[in-house]
């Protein structure tokens, strides 16, 4: 499966890029929002992992965008941030987010999760 990660953490890139590739899991990154809108279109992956907290153009209005754009619309986005509470989760989930994954995660059960939550779908 092809996974982009979209993430300003380059520590966070570097989990999800071990844990998943080690998963056997093609992953692409990207540190920004406008990076990550360009990679959904160019790379058209399986599954988008997605921070909300960005500078510039936030997660929430990158889901949005992808949700709304023909080329983009059906690959499932998964948010994976630090923002927990019940009304981040509601507004993430109305902007178009398939799912939702707390950091922090564990990098070693990080596939196992996107496949149980992939197969909720």
């Amino acid at each position: 499966m092809k996974i982009l990660a979209i993430d300003d953490d380059k520590t966070v890139r570097l989990l999800v890029s071990h844990s998943l590739t080690k998963a056997g899991h093609q992953v692409v990154m990207a540190e920004n929002g406008e990076e990550g809108l360009q990679k959904a279109v160019e790379e058209n992956p399986d599954l988008i992992l997605l921070d909300v907290m960005m500078p510039g153009i936030d997660g929430l209005q990158v889901c949005s965008q992808l949700k709304n754009d023909e080329p983009t619309k059906s690959i499932p986005i998964f948010m994976l941030t630090g923002k927990t509470q019940m009304q981040d989760i509601e507004e993430a989930l109305s902007k178009g987010a398939d799912n939702y994954i707390s950091k922090p995660f564990d990098p070693l059960k990080l596939g196992k999760i996107i496949e149980v939550k992939l197969r909720n779908l």
